[in-house]
């Protein structure tokens, strides 16, 4: 392999690990609203936007550990976030949780914008990636709803 391909590689290998950490932000931000909502509302918001939330992350970590083990890289683990200030209430940890999905999707919509994923030549992580953005499509028009819900 050679010197600028490793590069590629592991620039793409670190774009995603900082997708995955904006990503970490997510679930911690709505495990917190959840917390502060009744049983019915708390399960809407688990039903529309944990559980896509928690399925994008977990597509993100496996697409990393299996980009490094097909390239020989070093694999890395990923921590669960602390929700942050702003998820005292639900409306701002809600907007947390969007905020890091934006993030998270950002930096993988440049990831695939950068034909780095094409030129490593690894189909499974462009179809990773892809799979992990879709996930994510409906969750800040869904988090909008369900913050106009709870706001009645």
């Amino acid at each position: 392999m050679t010197y600028v391909a490793a590069e590629a590689r592991q620039q793409l290998l670190d774009t995603l690990a900082e997708a995955i950490d904006a990503l970490a932000r997510a679930p911690a931000a709505l495990g917190a609203a959840y917390e502060l909502l009744d049983e019915r509302a708390a399960d809407r918001l688990e039903e529309e936007l944990f559980r896509p939330v928690q399925a994008a992350y977990g597509k993100a970590k496996r697409a990393h550990a299996g980009f490094a083990s097909r390239h020989g890289l070093p694999e890395r683990a990923f921590e669960p976030a602390t929700p942050g200030a702003a998820s005292r209430d639900v409306k701002g940890a809600v907007q947390a949780a969007v905020e890091a999905v934006g993030e998270a999707d950002g930096r993988l919509s440049w990831l695939q914008d950068s034909m780095l994923p094409v030129e490593v030549g690894d189909p499974e992580l462009r179809a990773g990636l892809a799979d992990v953005r879709e996930t994510l499509g409906a969750v800040p028009a869904r988090a909008r709803e369900l913050v106009r819900m709870f706001g009645r």
